[in-house]
């Protein structure tokens, strides 16, 4: 896979990913959500930590503002490093599995840490209003944007039945993540180094 073939990849990745949160900002109030299926739902989240809404806050001794600075001056270094990996297999002519698994994940990380940076200071608030783009009164700052979700499966929402020991009475809903499309750019990526590792990796062993 080429350079061109892969930076188009990401281009297109980043474009849909872009796109669908601007739109869901500017024409849905937050938690607002809409029925496509019975099992797939665009509800309308965000989240301002790591994967599942965790936060750095929750685990270590500090404030939430500098668990989030934290979280995305990590995430900078990390597309940096991903970035390197992908420009170095391509350079070293590797399979295509493996280009495309790192250019999937690459265009995923960079989707996301664009919210993180730029969010912040390019929307208002979105709490019982529609948020604007290139509000006058951002709802925070550069590198304190809140990563937007919209892509809910609540394929099975039932309740456990009350003979079941701890869970009894309570609701179970699978699949319960709210995610975006870079965030499934990220998983499909890495599913593929998972499921074809041997085939991404053969020029390496070879």
């Amino acid at each position: 896979m080429s350079l061109k073939k892969s930076l188009i990849l990401i281009t297109l990745v980043l474009l849909v990913d872009q796109v669908s949160k601007i739109y869901i900002k500017t024409h849905f109030i937050y938690e607002h959500s809409v029925e496509v299926f019975s099992w797939f739902k665009i509800y309308f989240i965000e989240n301002s930590g790591a994967a599942w809404g965790t936060k750095l806050s929750d685990f270590l001794p500090i404030s939430e503002s500098a668990g989030k600075l934290i979280l995305t001056i990590f995430r900078l270094f990390a597309i940096v490093g991903i970035g390197y990996w992908l420009h170095d297999t391509i350079k070293k002519k590797a399979s295509r599995t493996l280009i495309l698994s790192v250019s999937l994940i690459f265009a995923g990380a960079l989707g996301n840490i664009l919210d993180s940076i730029f969010y912040g200071v390019l929307f208002n608030d979105s709490y019982n209003q529609v948020a604007t783009l290139f509000s006058d009164e951002p709802y925070g700052s550069l590198f304190y944007g809140r990563v937007v979700d919209m892509l809910y499966f609540p394929m099975v929402d039932t309740t456990w039945p009350d003979w079941v020991p701890y869970f009894g009475g309570n609701r179970f809903r699978f699949f319960e993540p709210v995610f975006n499309i870079a965030d499934t750019a990220i998983s499909t990526g890495v599913g593929i180094l998972l499921v074809f590792n041997k085939k991404a990796f053969a020029k390496q062993d070879a």
